[in-house]
């Protein structure tokens, strides 16, 4: 049983507009949300509506498209955040290590522009990260509204990285040079009706945390939505008012931290059986430069020195938690009795 909608909302309009003052208060609300709970609403974030609608509505128009016209642009056999992700193709708790049957969802995922320059900067390990993205021939206009989308959210995350620098007392410019190469990820999801009863244990996105530094999500408020667990135990619906992000601290960030910040267990529900209805939801992962070391802030170290966590590169992390999620551990047959319960 979920309780009501429990996350702060964060007006984020002082970080453009305001004062010294001012966004040190906004950088001491987003310290607060992050200690407490990881999550947080976003009001006053400064990404056009216009923008957000014609997003979607491409969305909308990509997934209607023949299966048969996606599968053209499938999701690279490395299983890595590009192309299409049909449905029964991706379980998001094994990157917990628990066995769960395929979510009932299907996306499509992009990366930076301009990927292959990017690459060539990095080990090969860390190209992974910077793999090409992978364009349908339609919707019209598809690839432009999408790039200014994921420009739009890139901007958005960069403003709060500067105050979430001052919340973590460090200085405000320190995450600049580590995310001037970032391999953020978007990802546009839909969750199909349920119009037959799931197989035990199945969700639209089972339960987990996100893998890296941050993530906005901006979703249909329909039922079979977003929930939070609390850390007292307790799953709290999320809905997200029409002129709003969520945002929440992906495992990265929790352990740059050294667990300061929370990254809190997610999960999207199945809708109760008299509502069969579509869900649209994009989603921007924010991830630093492949090649960055994440290594405890010397002001998020413990009293005796104390770090939880030994320094890790972001694609060694992000990439072991993706290779996870893509393994549903279910054979053809299994996962056309998915697509059939959608």
């Amino acid at each position: 049983m979920a309780t009501a909608n429990a996350l702060p909302t964060i007006d984020l309009t002082p970080l453009r507009e305001g004062s010294a003052a001012d966004k040190r208060a906004v950088a001491r609300e987003i310290d607060d949300a992050c200690t407490e709970i990881g999550f947080f609403l976003v009001a006053g974030h400064g990404v056009a509506q216009r923008l957000i609608a014609e997003t979607r509505q491409a969305a909308v128009d990509f997934f209607a498209l023949p299966h048969e016209e996606k599968m053209r642009v499938q999701r690279p056999p490395a299983k890595i955040s590009r192309g299409y992700n049909w449905v029964g193709d991706r379980s998001l708790s094994y990157s917990l290590g628990q066995a769960a049957p395929p979510d009932i969802q299907e996306a499509f995922a992009f990366g930076p522009d301009g990927a292959a320059k990017l690459a060539r900067q990095v080990d090969p390990a860390a190209a992974q990260m910077y793999a090409p993205n992978i364009w349908p021939e339609r919707p019209h206009n598809f690839k432009e509204t999408m790039v200014r989308y994921y420009d739009a959210m890139a901007g958005l995350a960069s403003t709060l990285l500067r105050a979430m620098a001052v919340g973590l007392g460090v200085d405000e410019a320190y995450f600049v040079d580590k995310f001037d190469r970032q391999a953020s990820v978007a990802r546009m999801i839909r969750y199909p009706a349920v119009t037959q009863p799931p197989l035990p244990g199945q969700l639209r996105a089972g339960t987990h945390t996100d893998y890296g530094i941050m993530t906005f999500v901006r979703g249909d408020d329909t039922p079979g939505g977003l929930q939070v667990k609390h850390r007292r135990g307790d799953w709290i619906d999320v809905h997200i008012p029409a002129d709003a992000f969520c945002c929440n601290i992906g495992d990265l960030m929790a352990r740059w931290s050294n667990d300061r910040w929370v990254s809190t267990l997610h999960r999207v529900t199945v809708p109760p059986d008299a509502t069969p209805t579509d869900r649209i939801s994009l989603v921007f992962f924010q991830n630093p430069n492949p090649d960055t070391i994440i290594r405890c802030f010397e002001s998020c170290v413990g009293p005796n020195g104390e770090e939880k966590y030994p320094p890790i590169s972001v694609a060694e992390h992000y990439l072991g938690k993706l290779m996870k999620a893509g393994h549903s551990r279910l054979d053809a047959k299994a996962s056309d009795a998915v697509s059939a319960r959608s």
